[in-house]
């Protein structure tokens, strides 16, 4: 949950680069084992970053779809899940090229039964119109971005570019709603189970939600079903959005991936680090299909 992998089952998993300890999380187990061949596939859950940010720091690729693109069972001992945790959570592969992405993803896709959220949409659309415009958000919503990260953005926008891509640099419509929103409906949701949740975790593992939790509490009744219209909101703007860019090119973190300073973290750091994958937060709270690409896919 803090955003490494560290089990109290089977202790702490390691990035196999080597150049950094944490293969970030919460599917890093898959993203570990991808990128050092143990596996050809791997398949995580993201609700935020949870393969996006395992696919960034162990250098391989990784796909969080479009809300209702993959069948999934998410029933936790009989239990159905509530609102948030049927909108956000999405079954994702995460391999170590697009062609092995592409063949998973055409596995993958399609309905079942015991999904009513799984829809039928065929694996390929019709064409887009020539040139494909690609909005580049380096600094989501101006709230910083670090310089190395900034240039990576920039690289990849040049190479699009350079392939007959039209690249403007722009910005994403309401991030401050998407994020506020998406907090809200988690801390509500958690804070239902918390005290049950909270005896499988470690101190460390804890202290992630328990931070979100103690900074927004969960909601009354009313401001959540007033929440729900606004996500409505937010999504209409979005679906705007991307009839204009339907390409937009992102960093899954604004800071470079590295070791968590200490697992004892606190509110300021816990905020610095949810800041800095807030492209990956308010993707999903809209349900867009998502892809951390290696450099040269």
């Amino acid at each position: 949950m803090g955003g490494y992998t560290n089990s109290q089952l089977f202790g702490e998993t390691i990035n196999p680069w080597g150049t950094i300890r944490n293969p970030s999380g919460t599917s890093g187990g898959d993203g570990a084992a991808v990128a050092a061949g143990m596996a050809a596939i791997g398949l995580g859950n993201d609700s935020g970053g949870s393969v996006r940010g395992p696919a960034l720091n162990c250098g391989i690729t990784a796909l969080n779809p479009t809300y209702g693109r993959f069948p999934a069972q998410h029933r936790v001992n009989g239990h159905e899940p509530m609102l948030a945790s049927q909108l956000f959570p999405k079954d994702s592969p995460l391999t170590r090229s697009i062609p092995d992405l592409r063949a998973v993803f055409e596995v993958m896709a399609g309905t079942d039964p015991r999904d009513p959220r799984a829809v039928p949409a065929p694996l390929d659309g019709p064409p887009l119109p020539g040139p494909l415009r690609v909005g580049v958000v380096a600094d989501p919503g101006g709230l910083g971005v670090h310089p190395t990260v900034r240039a990576a953005v920039e690289k990849a926008a040049g190479l699009l570019a350079d392939a007959g891509y039209l690249v403007e640099e722009t910005d994403v419509p309401r991030l401050a709603d998407g994020l506020g929103g998406y907090v809200k409906m988690i801390t509500s949701e958690f804070s239902l189970n918390w005290p049950q949740i909270r005896r499988l975790l470690t101190e460390e593992s804890a202290q992630h939600m328990e931070l979100n939790i103690a900074g927004q509490p969960p909601l009354e009744l009313a401001d959540y079903l007033r929440l729900t219209a606004d996500r409505h909101s937010v999504l209409r703007d979005w679906h705007q959005f991307l009839t204009e860019y339907p390409l937009v090119l992102g960093a899954v973190a604004t800071e470079p991936p590295g070791d968590p300073e200490t697992f004892e973290i606190d509110a300021e750091q816990n905020m610095r680090v949810a800041l800095a994958v807030r492209l990956c937060t308010v993707t999903t709270f809209v349900g867009c299909p998502r892809s951390r690409c290696r450099p040269g896919s």
